[in-house]
């Protein structure tokens, strides 16, 4: 291991001068734990000696995944992001169940059930789902439930959108802000695929650009009137064009850490109103485009079988200005 190389790029990420040390650490002891080179699956298996000795913590996760883009082995990369990925969910929800219906009916939700750790991998996750959903729609009222998973169960900050905003603002009307917004994405997808970069956690190719290109759905989100539908891009877009067995297919589809498993295996059958969650996640930007919060709901999800996962986002009344209706 390089271990200047890797001080210096932590130092490059601000990682205080009396951390660094810990972390090169942390990353010889994976190092010296795991093949030559690296796998996910010894990813997953230092992760799991990670919770049990209670150094499970977000800091020490990112230095692992540092690590990997660091030694050029996205695969472990890849593999690290997916035990953080979405990890705060359930704990979100947990705690914001207990606000709208109080602690006595949220344990009654939540007991036996013990919340996975920071660490736990995404094939673990979905029996926990499924268990929790189906307490929660039997106990809880439809409205509270959709109330709190469309708030979405991810911690998504305001300012991380801001530029969004600024964009909106410079565009000057909703449809010149989403032609913007598609260029935009077309050109950051291209730059990774010139540089060999990863888009969250999967490789670009002419192939995938073609395919958001073609999907404007993807691309930036098609406006009828004042309901703006958007689809994901695929999770693994490549296997998913490939793929002709249309479970797997959704499997290749899902970003979700806390279902998509089940979609592999179809042993465990998570309620698709779980997916309101990641409504929650794409009308955030809008809410903070326009200062206020919006509906959102799922038109179609792959957890129902669809192709894929459309999302309806109802935008207010001052979109319009400018734009054509």
């Amino acid at each position: 291991m390089d271990r200047e190389g890797f001080r210096q790029l932590l130092r490059e990420r601000e990682v205080p001068e009396d951390q660094i040390e810990q972390q090169v650490a942390l990353a010889e002891r994976f190092e010296a734990s795991a093949g030559k080179p690296p796998t996910p699956g010894d990813a997953r298996a230092f992760s799991a000696i990670l919770v049990e000795e209670g150094l499970n913590t977000w800091d020490n996760f990112v230095t692992l995944a540092r690590f990997g883009h660091f030694t050029k082995n996205d695969p472990v990369y890849v593999a690290v992001l997916e035990l953080l990925d979405g990890s705060e969910a359930l704990g979100s929800l947990y705690e914001k169940l207990g606000q709208a219906v109080g602690e006595q009916k949220r344990d009654e939700v939540f007991a036996s059930i013990e919340l996975p750790p920071l660490g736990t991998p995404s094939s673990e996750k979905p029996r926990i789902t499924q268990a929790v959903m189906e307490r929660l729609e039997r106990l809880v009222d439809p409205e509270t439930c959709q109330q709190l998973l469309s708030g979405s169960l991810r911690h998504l900050e305001d300012a991380w959108y801001a530029e969004e905003r600024e964009k909106y603002a410079e565009s000057g009307s909703i449809d010149a802000y989403l032609e913007r917004k598609g260029q935009d994405l077309i050109t950051q997808l291209e730059k990774l695929r010139d540089e060999g970069g990863l888009y969250w956690t999967q490789p670009v190719t002419d192939e995938v650009i073609d395919f958001v290109e073609r999907h404007p759905e993807i691309r930036q989100g098609v406006r009828d009137g004042l309901l703006l539908y958007e689809v994901k891009i695929p999770y693994m877009t490549l296997e998913y064009m490939a793929e002709t067995d249309e479970r797997l297919k959704r499997y290749y589809y899902c970003h979700c850490p806390w279902v998509r498993e089940s979609l592999k295996e179809g042993d465990v059958s998570v309620s698709p109103t779980f997916c309101l969650c990641s409504a929650g996640f794409h009308k955030k930007s809008w809410e903070v485009i326009f200062e206020q919060p919006l509906q959102a709901e799922i038109v179609e999800t792959v957890l129902k079988g669809d192709p894929w996962c459309k999302i309806a986002i109802h935008l207010p009344k001052e979109a319009l200005t400018g734009a054509n209706p």
